[in-house]
Parts: C-alpha cells; structure tokens; sequence
C-alpha cells in the first residue's frame, strides 16, 4: 500500500461532512483535487470507502472502519509533533473550542494573546449554530464550548467572559411599524430570545423573516427589509457609521453572558489548563483593551 497522509486527512473530513463539496471548501480545495485524491486512497483497496446513491455519498462499513484507523493514524503524528515540542519545554497539543455563530466576535480576542505566547498549539475553533456546539460539548468532542445560555440538563461547569446585550436594531432611528421582523433559525440561542420578548410584549402572530445566520440578519437590517433583536457585539462598526441604529423598546436590552463551559469532571490537558488559567488572569484587561466601547450601550 503506497497511500499518503494527506489522503488520509482528506478522507477523514470527506468521512466527517459526507460530501466532497464540504470537505473541499473546510480544506481549502477544489472539488476534483478532494476527489482524485480520494480516488487514489480508494486504489489501494479492493472493496469500497465510499459510494454514491442518487447524488448522496455515503460511507460504506469498510471505509469507516478504514475511518477509525486513520483517525489514529492522523492523532499519533500529531502527538509526535507535540512530544518533540514538548522536549524543547514549548507547551503544545491541541485546543478545541466550539462556539455558537455570533462567538465570532468574541472568541478571537480572548485567544490572541494566549495564541501568541504558546506557538506550539494547535487551535480548532468550530463557529456553528447552537445545537451543534451543544452535540460537540454532549459528546465530549471539544474542550470548551463558547455560548450566551447556558445548556439544560447538562452538568457542566463555566468561566464567564463577556456580558451579551441585545437591543431591537433598525436601519433608521425610528421604527417602521409597517416592517416585518427578521429572525434568526430555530434552535438559534437569539431566535428564543427574541421569540419570548415579542410574545410578552406584541403577541405572537407577527410577518416574519427567517434568515440562517448572524451576518444575514445584519445585512437584511442594513438594507431596511426589517428589524431584528440582536447581539450588539457584533455590531460596532455599524453602529459607528450609523447603517445600524437601536430603537426604543421597553425591557431591552435582553442581558445574558458570554461564557467557556466544559463538562464537569472533564480531564483537562495541560493545554486547556493553560487556556482557563490565561483566562481568569487576562479576562478584564482583554474587556478593557477589545470591548471598552460595548460599555457605552
């Protein structure tokens, strides 16, 4: 067998999203490199990794027993590169963080300074929506989550970062009553809290927009389709060009926080240790240097 890692890697993410057009956009890849070299990975066996039925791919018992190998495979060379770190006294391994899509705008900025004293760790941060950060974090298959609310029936433990403000945002300072309301997908953690305010306040038989992530909901406010509840943290430069504006509402904003939460009794490796320690040390002085203008709102 003459098959490479590379082709292993590319197996394992095409294993992961079941399709090659996902896989190749997460590699940074064409389409038909992904699938040449998986085609290569397949000429080195004689029964299949992988088939196609209508226009699904699925992955066949054997290719996912090749997947569980190759996972091992991919895990001790990694391990390898972190022992030979580790040698030098460099702090390595891997941290992995899922965080919920509008942790976006606060995830890389209590990372940045950690990222930048310990350059021999490997960062995984999966910006998904909310069920999938709440299945990874269920699964154990990540470190640490970043959510505004906190998971039910989930014993976990948690470091608050950030306060989370959501005001009702428009494209003028005054609403337009005649403007539907634009939300974002179910499951979404803004979604709920958006349903529960405009079913105490305005009923709940209101036109709506339903739009599938963060950045679309902004970009549909921009433009004045209509007006949403939102996260303002993703907000400051429109805020600061006054293409976004809040508008008057009883009760906003909505207050939650920002926070990392992991599984209690979760084994921590040095790395994420490291991580948390930087954290309760840094937190304030990150909130004082990156959001001094969010204490304005």
């Amino acid at each position: 067998m003459n098959y490479t890692i590379h082709q292993l890697k590319i197996f394992l993410k095409v294993v992961h999203h079941r399709s090659i057009t996902r896989a190749s956009e997460e590699l940074f890849m064409t389409q038909p490199a992904v699938s040449i070299q998986l085609r290569n990975l397949q000429n080195q066996f004689e029964i299949p990794l992988t088939e196609v039925v209508g226009r699904q791919l699925f992955v066949t018992e054997f290719g996912k027993e090749v997947a569980v190998i190759a996972e091992r495979v991919v895990q001790e060379l990694e391990n390898l590169n972190y022992k030979t770190h580790a040698f030098k006294g460099i702090l390595t391994g891997k941290l992995s963080i899922s965080s919920a899509s509008t942790g976006k705008y606060v995830a890389p900025y209590f990372l940045s300074g950690f990222l930048g004293q310990h350059a021999g760790i490997d960062l995984v941060l999966d910006v998904t929506n909310k069920s999938r950060v709440i299945e990874s974090l269920k699964n154990n298959e990540t470190d640490f989550a970043l959510v505004s609310v906190l998971p039910g029936k989930m014993d976990i433990e948690e470091e608050i970062l950030l306060e989370n403000k959501l005001f009702l945002l428009g494209n003028k300072p005054v609403r337009d009553e005649g403007k539907p309301l634009i939300y974002r997908e179910e499951g979404s953690a803004t979604r709920i809290a958006m349903e529960q305010y405009f079913g105490k306040h305005e009923g709940k038989l209101r036109k709506r927009i339903e739009l599938t992530s963060n950045e679309a909901v902004k970009q549909a406010v921009i433009a004045g389709i209509g007006h949403s509840i939102m996260p303002l943290i993703g907000m400051k430069n429109e805020l600061l060009n006054q293409e976004i504006h809040i508008l008057s509402a009883p009760e906003l904003p909505i207050k939650t926080d920002w926070r990392l939460v992991w599984l209690r009794g979760k084994k921590r490796s040095p790395v994420s240790e490291a991580f948390l320690e930087y954290i309760r040390i840094e937190k304030q002085n990150i909130i004082n240097e990156h959001f001094s203008w969010y204490s304005d709102y």
